[in-house]
């Protein structure tokens, strides 16, 4: 795949904000398959890639803004 003009970008985008909508009305992954087609066929892999560990990471520092999270007791010195 050739590097991506500004129309390819926008199709990316779009396949794969409505991919992530998909996920967040609490759909399985198996009802949202033809969204992740899409995101897949008009994205390159790279971005794919980066995409995914984008939405991992703000779905895990949602969870600790929320408070999902308590860190470790300080050391005694």
């Amino acid at each position: 795949m050739s590097f991506p003009n500004k129309e390819d970008r926008v199709n990316c985008w779009s396949r794969r904000d409505d991919y992530w909508q998909c996920l967040d009305e609490g759909k399985s992954d198996e009802q949202c398959i033809e969204f992740r087609k899409q995101y897949e066929k008009f994205c390159p892999s790279q971005w794919v890639k980066h995409f995914d560990r984008k939405r991992d990471y703000l779905k895990f520092k949602e969870q600790i803004e929320k408070g999902g999270y308590v860190p470790a007791e300080p050391k005694e010195t």
